[in-house]
């Protein structure tokens, strides 16, 4: 097909040899193009390489409509999304079809009369593939109406019989003819309404009321649902389910460097911002880490699951904080630290689902999974023994504060008296700036303490590392 397209009517379609493919077979050829020329197929998906994507090809290939099963939070509607970018660049339509009427096969009243009528000279129109794609939201109150269609009462006062095939309103199937549907979180459609898709999955038309005409659609179909709705019984009725070609798990982050790379491609940028922020490894290490274990806890409910975006929200606000704190202080760059971490309670509360409910639990497993993420961060850098010089010190009666609100030149001052830990700081690859010796700083003495081998006190909010 043309990148752009010239033809302006059936009869100059008719002469460039255009042929009209199905959107299977559209999705087929275009995947197949992708596979055979290396290009990536869904760009911005981490950590499903091996996984999702080889399924997704099996079903495009075979030809299956298919539901994506994964809790929240695990990029079901961006893959559905994507998937848009599988169709051609322009499909030829009837000019003025609400149900992008095919020109050689038209489906609706509106496109036989045109075509009848004019014969080669039926104007036609581009649309481009982003127009073919439609979605809808699952909940109860949806009707038929709003997936198939209904009797339009404007088109009936204008004068047409309520006979007449032209006073249909056609609902967001028929309109997505010759495109992709997709129907996010299945399971909260009505039995009823399920009941209704029937045909559409199976017999590839529709039935619209009071009329005895059907639709014979060309969409295909994608569903998305959470395995905790999808697994309760009635909630997908079994000759729905039987219907669908592909049942495709999703899944968390299986590793600290997947969850990492989704950070740093979806946190919201700073570069607006007049502090220039800097974000050592293991502080992105630290945050993935809460949300790895959070994943693993018994004390929250994981058929709920733990979403992505908890990772994401807790990194925007711990990079906040930084940036909070260098404004305040004067400081030219935001550099996140530890004790920056009792923050993200905010952007963590709601978002995870406790198996038992008891007041204050939630900010207790908080603490104890911040602690627990430090101390796993901190084993994969370092071994305790290496800073046993650091520890004699304290021992002797050494200390350091630390506090969300010190300045960064504080912990500058204690490098000094403590050159051991400098060396620490080319391992954590961090800037040896102010800024990021704070934060380097904090990790080493936080990660001794959890090792036990430094004592801790906190008073209203500073934390004092001693022997």
């Amino acid at each position: 097909m043309p990148k752009s397209p010239e033809g302006r009517t059936l009869g100059d379609l008719k002469k460039s040899g255009y042929q009209v493919l199905t959107v299977k077979q559209e999705l087929r050829k275009n995947l197949i193009t992708n596979i055979r020329k290396g290009a990536p197929l869904f760009p911005g998906i981490v950590g499903y390489e091996d996984t999702v994507i080889p399924q997704i090809e099996n079903a495009i290939l075979a030809g299956h409509d298919l539901i994506f099963l994964g809790e929240r939070g695990q990029a079901k509607s961006r893959l559905i999304r994507a998937m848009v970018d599988l169709l051609d660049e322009h499909v030829p339509i009837i000019e003025g079809s609400e149900v992008n009427d095919n020109p050689f096969a038209p489906i609706s009243k509106y496109g036989k009369e045109k075509v009848t009528q004019l014969g080669d000279k039926t104007p036609i129109a581009w649309i481009k593939r982003e127009q073919r794609y439609g979605e809808k939201l699952a909940t109860p109150d949806i009707t038929m109406a709003d997936l198939i269609g209904e009797i339009d009462p404007i088109k009936v006062a204008e004068g047409r019989y309520l006979s007449d095939e032209l006073t249909i309103h056609y609902g967001l199937i028929p309109r997505t003819n010759r495109g992709i549907f997709c129907i996010n979180e299945l399971p909260d459609l009505t039995e009823r309404i399920q009941v209704g898709l029937f045909n559409l999955m199976e017999e590839r038309d529709v039935q619209i009321k009071g009329y005895l005409v059907r639709l014979p659609l060309d969409v295909y179909v994608v569903s998305s649902a959470n395995p905790e709705d999808y697994t309760n019984r009635g909630r997908i009725i079994t000759p729905l389910k039987d219907r669908y070609g592909a049942l495709i798990r999703t899944h968390y982050p299986r590793n600290i460097g997947e969850e990492s790379k989704i950070i740093e491609q979806e946190a919201h940028s700073t570069a607006d911002t007049a502090v220039n922020v800097f974000v050592p490894g293991f502080m992105k290490e630290v945050v993935g880490e809460i949300t790895s274990l959070a994943r693993r806890s018994p004390d929250i409910n994981q058929r709920s699951g733990v979403s992505v975006r908890v990772t994401i929200c807790n990194y925007e606000t711990m990079i906040a904080n930084a940036m909070r704190r260098a404004i305040r202080l004067g400081e030219k760059t935001a550099v996140p630290r530890i004790t920056d971490l009792p923050f993200l309670m905010s952007s963590t509360n709601g978002k995870i689902e406790l198996e038992s409910v008891e007041e204050g639990r939630e900010t207790k497993l908080l603490e104890e999974l911040i602690k627990k993420a430090v101390l796993n961060a901190f084993g994969r850098h370092f071994n305790v023994q290496e800073f046993e010089g650091v520890i004699t010190r304290f021992d002797q009666g050494f200390a350091v504060e630390a506090a969300e609100m010190l300045p960064a030149s504080s912990y500058v001052k204690a490098l000094t008296t403590l050159p051991e830990i400098r060396e620490s700081l080319r391992k954590l690859e961090v800037r040896e700036d102010p800024p990021g010796i704070a934060s380097a700083m904090e990790f080493v003495l936080e990660g001794l303490h959890l090792n036990r081998r430094l004592n801790r006190d906190k008073v209203e909010g500073t934390y004092r590392y001693r022997g």
